[in-house]
């Protein structure tokens, strides 16, 4: 396999009782590219990355995760192995400070659970990723505000940089522009974009202009099945596409693309 490809999911499906989810799902995440997964509400996109993520167990298929088959393994083994996640609502702890929310989060994966006589925040190794975290996310001048106090769009990359701070190699990220206008949109994208080259990213997104001027590769799904997966010029010329998915909204323009 070769050292780009971090995760790859094969025949990946889930079932709820009678209901298929997610059916027989193929995709491949690669360091330095945004994959991004786009589909109608109830198409099976988070349910795919929960699988995933390791939060729901596939009913069948198989997770590899830099060669390794994960399938089985619990989310918190998949975290620690290098997979992070955002999810559709925000995770943040409100009344704590920006520094203190991704300190908790890098202590949570890099637990000393012999150390218990010294202080969680003298942990030099969580305090410095913390930091390097934050400064990544683009929110140093933030780091001592309570995370409560922050704009919607400044939430969203603090969601980020409580990711960054597990030292992830794969991220995936459900839905991370809801709710965010231009300029908000505009600044996650650049993040996202900065983190390419360490990372292969998963970008589930209702947002198609966004996902047109962000994606290397799109993954269409309807109705839990995969319909179309390839370039960005190839999904926006493919006639099923359109008439499943892309015909139900307006089409990117071509400025929104370049």
């Amino acid at each position: 396999m070769p050292d780009d490809v971090l995760l790859t999911a094969t025949d990946v499906s889930r079932r709820f009782g009678g209901l298929t989810a997610v059916d027989r799902v193929s995709l491949t995440l690669e360091r330095g590219q945004v994959h991004s997964v786009i589909g109608t509400n109830g198409a099976g996109k988070s349910t795919l990355v929960n699988v995933l993520a390791g939060e729901i167990a596939a009913s069948s298929g198989r997770v590899e995760l830099q060669g390794r088959d994960v399938t089985h393994w619990p989310q918190p083994r998949r975290a620690r192995a290098g997979i992070g996640r955002s999810y559709q609502r925000t995770t943040i702890f409100p009344r704590a400070t920006v520094f203190e929310n991704c300190r908790l989060s890098a202590q949570a994966h890099h637990q000393q659970v012999f150390d218990w006589w010294n202080a969680a925040t003298t942990c030099t190794r969580s305090t410095q990723r913390a930091q390097q975290a934050i400064e990544h996310a683009g929110l140093t001048g933030q780091a001592h505000r309570i995370a409560g106090t922050l704009s919607h769009g400044q939430k969203r990359q603090l969601e980020i940089a409580m990711c960054l701070a597990t030292t992830p190699q794969v991220l995936l990220l459900d839905e991370p522009l809801a709710g965010m206008g231009a300029e908000e949109t505009d600044r996650m994208l650049a993040l996202l974009a900065s983190l390419k080259p360490g990372h292969a990213i998963l970008l589930v997104e209702h947002d198609m202009d966004a996902v047109f001027r962000i994606a290397d590769r799109i993954t269409v799904m309807v109705n839990g099945a995969v319909i179309a997966s390839g370039a960005p010029d190839a999904i926006r010329n493919n006639a099923d596409v359109q008439t499943a998915y892309l015909g139900e909204i307006d089409r990117p323009t071509e400025a929104a693309i370049s």
